[in-house]
């Protein structure tokens, strides 16, 4: 009787074992013993297809990273799709992310509309997204336990640059020319928060929808506002086309913008010149300096992406991915969402090529920091503050 029991016990013991070692092996979607899928979105095409290169920037530090070993065994694999700048697209890659490739994590992603549009969705199927590509208070309010935001937030980033118009410049009637959505009327914000605790308000609150492609309108008002500055928030093109349309009537005002429209080369392409003078803000360090990952990676950009032009826009791709990188390699071997969310919880002003990136288990906010400078003609970026907190909090 006792070896018929010994018997029975023993191959409940093996049937438990056997049925329950594939599932542990495999419950973690998007993880494999050698591969970590990753996806991102981005406007290869349409009005903001400058923004594109984020997405191309990505890919290329997710190859050094491959080259250089990988992590704790295993490769990244990337999966960028072109989205529009419409978020009928997105959505449709956010559920081939999850339904057909089962990624284990979306990076970056340009675009608040965009973004929203499959926020709860990721959320709701427990897929860990990290930097989002915008600066807005929707990735970090609500608290969701697998967002971590990364860039500035854009009402705090205007708020110091309308500042720096009243206070150095002393430029006290201010325009904004800015897009009809979340990223446009944030940076709003940012403008009319400053000017309230001045007792005053902006000169002309300008807004103009993305399909938009006449601007016309537009200038006028803000000439007929008697704008000493204006600050746009805005997409490259409509830049462009506001300033050759302000440059027909000869309104001339003293231009400052968001670090969305910090590419000083491309943009001064885009609107033949008139881009010199522009102020903006920088999260990230100059594209030529002389920092050593600066360094390295224009060496990898050489091997593997001669064809891409070495720009912000196209290195903020790589910066948005660093502190990703790192809480992938502080995890170690056992990787999911609930291992990568401490390890991201436990950086403390880690520093890329950006400025200090720091999150805990209730901020989810971690760039808080931008430097400010003016667009040469040449394209070159005279830098007018060092890197300051913007984000008090």
């Amino acid at each position: 009787m006792f070896k018929k029991t010994f018997i029975l016990l023993g191959m409940c013991i093996l049937f438990i074992c056997l049925n329950s070692t594939p599932t542990s092996a495999q419950k973690v979607r998007g993880v494999t013993e050698t591969e970590i899928l990753v996806g991102q979105w981005g406007p290869q095409t349409g009005p903001a297809a400058g923004w594109g290169a984020v997405a191309r920037g990505t890919d290329l530090f997710f190859k050094i990273v491959n080259e250089e070993g990988g992590i704790h065994g295993r490769k990244i694999r990337y999966f960028l799709r072109d989205d529009s700048y419409q978020p009928a697209k997105t959505k449709a890659i956010a559920k081939e992310f999850v339904e057909d490739i089962g990624v284990f994590a979306v990076i970056g992603g340009v675009g608040v509309a965009t973004g929203m549009s499959v926020r709860d969705y990721l959320m709701e199927n427990n897929v860990f997204w990290f930097g989002p590509v915008t600066g807005v208070y929707e990735w970090i309010r609500p608290f969701q336990k697998y967002l971590f935001a990364m860039y500035p937030l854009y009402d705090d980033e205007i708020y110091t640059l309308t500042g720096y118009f009243y206070e150095k410049l002393g430029l006290k009637k201010i325009a904004v020319f800015y897009q009809n959505d979340s990223y446009g009327k944030q940076g709003l914000l940012g403008v009319e928060r400053y000017l309230k605790e001045k007792n005053s308000t902006p000169v002309a609150k300008v807004s103009a929808e993305v399909t938009d492609r006449d601007l016309s309108t537009h200038a006028l008002k803000l000439k007929e506002s008697g704008a000493e500055a204006s600050i746009m928030i805005t997409n490259p093109s409509h830049a462009a086309l506001i300033l050759m349309e302000c440059a027909k009537i000869g309104f001339k005002p003293q231009w400052g913008t968001s670090n969305t429209l910090s590419d000083a080369p491309f943009m001064l392409q885009i609107t033949k010149g008139l881009w010199a003078g522009m102020i903006h803000s920088n999260f990230i360090e100059d594209p030529d300096s002389n920092h050593p990952l600066m360094i390295k990676y224009r060496g990898y950009h050489k091997k593997y992406a001669p064809q891409e032009r070495w720009g912000v826009f196209y290195i903020a791709g790589i910066l948005f991915a660093e502190p990703f990188v790192e809480g992938l390699k502080r995890v170690g071997k056992n990787l999911n969402t609930e291992t990568l969310m401490k390890a991201l919880e436990e950086l403390k002003d880690f520093r890329g090529i950006g400025g200090p990136i720091t999150y805990s288990p209730n901020d989810r906010q971690g760039a808080k920091h931008l430097w400010y400078g003016k667009v040469r003609p040449d394209g070159k970026i005279e830098k007018i503050t060092d890197w300051i907190k913007v984000t008090k909090w």
